[in-house]
């Protein structure tokens, strides 16, 4: 069987067929999406992963990124199948060895992301992968990780975009050209 590709309905329509709102979670007023089912229908899943290592590949990515945490659960299959690697990004204090690091406002606060020092090299064509556009923060800091590594961007692609929050106007200044791949917007 062939996937769907990015970008057709075929495939949007699996893949929004597989996401379950959960109301109320984790607050009241809060419309949760949930993504375990796709994650749970191997039919689903296989066709994201390869919608996603076809990007990889047409992006010309020598490596993909995947955020934490969920970011993993998309990304490292990506890699496998795209014959590429697979760099995690964790929160701060999460990797043993040296490290890179970068700081990020969030609405109220900050946060940290850290990469093993040696995973990434100048060369490195890089995708970012995770499953949620929402305010940018972690996906702006991941992009600004990768360019102090002496990598460069491949582009962003995302499972899901959350459209009422500004993660892509966020994104647009740290991109420098590189394109942003959504699957779904909701």
């Amino acid at each position: 069987m062939t996937s769907p590709t990015i970008g057709s309905e075929a495939l949007r329509g699996l893949l929004l067929s597989r996401i379950r709102d959960v109301p109320d979670y984790p607050k009241p007023g809060v419309l949760f999406k949930d993504i375990t089912p796709l994650l749970a229908d191997p039919e689903a899943f296989t066709a994201l992963t390869d919608a996603l290592a076809g990007l990889a590949r047409e992006r010309g990515a020598t490596k993909v990124v995947g955020l934490e945490a969920r970011g993993f659960i998309l990304a490292a299959p990506v890699a496998v199948r795209a014959g590429i690697g697979f760099i995690p990004v964790r929160k701060a204090g999460k990797l043993p060895g040296a490290t890179l690091s970068q700081a990020y406002e969030l609405e109220y606060g900050s946060a940290e992301i850290e990469i093993h020092a040696e995973d990434l090299a100048p060369g490195d064509r890089v995708l970012v992968i995770d499953d949620v556009l929402a305010t940018g923060g972690t996906a702006e800091a991941s992009l600004r990780l990768i360019r102090r590594s002496g990598a460069q961007v491949a582009g962003v692609a995302v499972l899901m975009e959350l459209g009422f929050l500004p993660g892509r106007t966020r994104l647009e200044a740290e991109l420098g050209g590189a394109p942003l791949d959504v699957l779904i917007t909701v």
